[in-house]
């Protein structure tokens, strides 16, 4: 009896163990592409970086921004990537912390048009329809429509839900421009970024940030972190990273992202209160 006690205990200790190695993290990325696109890209650094932190990180998106947004409020990712505004935002609440970013990046959003467009300058866009991921799209959306707001540039936004919608949309001639990033027109199918080019690009900014919610541990925060920066130095990494057209990793702190709070940026600001 007694030893069927001690197999017991044994046995209560090692699934209790296991349970914690066990612990599941997700990845929450914000979804400027297809989900179907960003799993592709996403899952494969997500495995890595299990590896490296001894824990299951999963790959997680949205159907759209303001859902990502909704979810990111909500904490329910335990990591995630998101727009310098958003980071700016979910900083305040529920409290991410930034830990990384792209390395020698500022994020410049661009108004892209049908390449065969006679369109050259932005005044020639008053009075248009053009294609937006969503309101709250950093670069993508609320740059180019701040700048022609000042510029007193009357247009009408249409939200498409992601930077791919907008180059395909834009590709058809559906609307004569839209709103995206370098980064990910680079990522756009060939057939489709082809038969775009770039009308206007913004002044540059502090990046998207890889935040982690409060309640994450600080040991897993700080594997996490260094996990990220030693992608620059090896060779799986540094593939990794080039497969979503990064540099590198660097380390990041609040303080990085003033340059987006000396914006004054309220469209989120209703998510505060």
């Amino acid at each position: 009896m007694a030893n069927i006690v001690k197999l017991l205990a044994t046995l209560c200790v090692l699934g209790v163990f296991s349970s914690v190695q066990a612990q599941t993290l997700t990845l929450g990325i914000v979804p400027q592409q297809s989900a179907k696109k960003l799993a592709r890209l996403w899952t494969p650094i997500c495995t890595y970086l299990s590896e490296k932190v001894g824990h299951e990180i999963r790959f997680s998106t949205a159907n759209d921004i303001p859902t990502f947004e909704k979810r990111v409020l909500e904490g329910q990712y335990d990591i995630a990537y998101m727009n310098p505004y958003h980071y700016t935002v979910f900083h305040e609440r529920p409290g991410y912390n930034a830990i990384a970013k792209q390395k020698d990046k500022k994020i410049k959003g661009i108004l892209v048009v049908p390449k065969d467009s006679n369109l050259t300058k932005l005044e020639e866009l008053d009075g248009s329809t053009l294609a937006f991921p969503a309101p709250a799209a950093f670069a993508a959306s609320v740059l180019p429509r701040a700048k022609m707001a000042q510029d007193g540039i009357k247009i009408t936004p249409k939200y498409v839900s992601s930077h791919d919608s907008v180059y395909l949309t834009v590709s058809r001639s559906i609307f004569p421009a839209g709103g995206g990033v370098q980064r990910t027109l680079n990522n756009t199918a060939s057939d489709v970024s082809n038969k775009l080019k770039v009308l206007w690009t913004t002044p540059g900014y502090t990046p998207h940030a890889i935040a982690t919610h409060p309640e994450l541990s600080d040991n897993i925060k700080n594997k996490l972190q260094k996990a990220l920066i030693e992608m620059n130095t090896d060779p799986e990494g540094q593939a990794l990273l080039k497969s979503i057209n990064f540099k590198g990793m660097e380390l990041a702190k609040d303080k990085d992202w003033d340059d987006v709070r000396d914006l004054n940026i309220t469209l989120l600001e209703h998510l505060l209160k």
